[in-house]
């Protein structure tokens, strides 16, 4: 009998905290941002750490109220990232390439997600030297613009690659609980959380997590 695990076909894998380390960059841009606007990051940081994984710019509507100071500070994270990003400072989680590479010698297709918004995305990627290793990377505007907690990733990478007949052959990976519920949401049979990020194993599971690894290179031994 096949399981869940050994029938998923495309592998939808969360880039910073899941595969990707960026040693708290996000807090580092954020506070740049912040200060920037004029605004005391000391007293956001706790519900910038609260939804890590989601869409930038909805956290920042939600901090700073009026649309026009969200895309200012968006922009100002952006752009902090980026440098934080040209300096060196990501880099892969240990064994994230091989995990990727074992998962497409498997036969699955493997798409990168994202909650940042496309230069920051490209940025990361070509740090890494990871512009063509998998067939499709995705971020909220991808997806209409509504990124994590909402299935719109995870649907638009299900639609664009066609590679599975069902979406309970999609595998979510993620290291946030807006990973897990938006893996939930889409109808994906399998919902992993990996510790390597932002949230632990109880905050996971909370949120929707089939199961929990200690990292991403777990996941091609979890799927066999």
């Amino acid at each position: 009998m096949t399981t869940a695990a050994e029938n998923i076909r495309l592998v939808v894998l969360d880039m910073a905290g899941t595969t990707v380390a960026d040693g708290g960059l996000v807090e580092e841009a954020f506070t740049v941002a912040a200060e920037r606007l004029g605004a005391d990051p000391a007293a956001m940081l706790d519900h910038v750490r609260a939804t890590m994984g989601e869409s930038k710019i909805a956290v920042f509507r939600h901090l700073f109220g009026d649309e026009a100071r969200a895309q200012r500070a968006n922009r100002a994270f952006e752009d902090a990232y980026a440098e934080l990003v040209d300096g060196g400072r990501v880099a892969a989680l240990p064994g994230a390439r091989a995990t990727i590479e074992h998962l497409t010698a498997q036969g699955r297709t493997v798409v990168l997600s994202t909650g940042f918004a496309r230069p920051t995305q490209d940025a990361v990627l070509g740090a890494l030297g990871w512009r063509d290793l998998v067939p499709l990377t995705l971020c909220p505007a991808d997806a209409g613009g509504r990124g994590r907690p909402y299935p719109d990733m995870v649907l638009t990478a299900f639609l664009r690659t066609a590679v599975a007949d069902s979406v309970r052959q999609i595998a979510v990976v993620g290291d946030t609980s807006s990973d897990m519920r938006s893996g939930v949401r889409a109808g994906a049979g399998v919902v992993a959380g990996v510790l390597t990020g932002a949230h632990d194993a109880d905050a996971l599971r909370a949120a929707g997590a089939t199961r929990v690894l200690d990292s991403v290179a777990d996941l091609p031994g979890a799927l066999a």
